[in-house]
């Protein structure tokens, strides 16, 4: 079986502190636990991808709201550490989680993932996930799941905890076509320190720049709708991540250009040709594949 849904009833089942475990797998990267999967009589074995569908306690609405993979095989309730239930259990490695009331509404769900029966799904423990379905699945999940980070950047040597760094990305800066209008407008060098990375790098830099969403995320409405060129900035890896190093809220592009100035790296300059044309080529981008 390549997926299953579980269903998490807060009513029955709340032995979790579960912004603890959110935070844990923001930190951490993931987060094992067990789950009872007989009630389903649903075969759960290792690699199995599983989908977390909260079903909804003291008025929050139901939702998809977690991802993992399970570890083991079924084990008897007895045959673990920490009994809870006589059903059988697998251990599962949770590697993303909304936090609560941020969940994936059912609505939702049944628009964009149809070949699953999201009726029922709220009404059993465990649930398999039709193979046509799971493309669709990943893909909402995508779009409206947590934001994805950047691999870590570590120092060589020896790892203390503040040589590692990571740029959270939402979902609007991963949206290609939003990028493309984006950089189509903007061009591609960066809009804070004005770095090209065609310009510096040649072929292999033309079009690479990252998009900055200038609004935090969390700042949204569920009706929101993106504007490519208002909403979104080019932005160089360093600037990036310096609009959001050690601020709640992100540094405006002014704000970073002021810092920069400051720090005397911001100096005037000719503008080469191969930076123009550099430019010319993000204006064709918006006409590309």
């Amino acid at each position: 079986m390549a997926a299953v849904m579980l269903g998490w009833n807060a009513e029955r089942w709340n032995r979790w502190n579960y912004r603890a475990v959110v935070e844990q797998v923001l930190t951490a990267g993931r987060f094992l636990d067990r789950w009872e999967v007989s009630e389903g009589g649903t075969s759960v074995p290792p690699g199995t991808e599983a989908w977390l569908l909260f079903q909804g306690s003291s008025g929050a609405a139901s939702g998809l709201i977690g991802h993992g993979v399970t570890v083991s095989e079924p084990l008897a309730a007895g045959q673990l550490q920490r009994d809870e239930g006589s059903g059988l259990h697998v251990g599962i490695v949770f590697d993303a989680l909304l936090p609560l009331g941020e969940q994936i509404p059912s609505d939702a769900l049944s628009a964009a993932v149809p070949g699953i029966p999201w009726d029922s799904a709220l009404h059993v423990p465990v649930l398999s996930v039709p193979p046509s379905a799971e493309r669709a699945l990943r893909r909402l999940w995508r779009e409206q799941g947590p934001p994805a980070i950047d691999p870590a950047e570590l120092v060589p040597g020896t790892h203390p905890p503040d040589s590692v760094s990571s740029i959270e990305v939402n979902r609007y800066e991963r949206d290609p076509d939003a990028r493309r209008v984006c950089v189509a407008f903007h061009g591609t060098a960066c809009a804070a320190c004005g770095f090209s990375f065609e310009a510096s790098y040649g072929e292999i830099g033309e079009g690479f720049i990252q998009v900055h969403h200038t609004v935090p995320a969390s700042m949204l409405g569920s009706g929101y709708e993106l504007d490519p060129v208002t909403d979104l900035v080019p932005l160089c890896p360093n600037c990036h991540a310096m609009v959001h190093l050690g601020v709640a809220a992100p540094r405006s592009v002014p704000e970073l250009r002021t810092i920069i100035s400051a720090a005397g790296h911001l100096p005037g300059e000719v503008v080469s040709e191969q930076a123009l044309e550099a430019q010319e080529n993000a204006r064709r981008i918006l006409e590309g594949p």
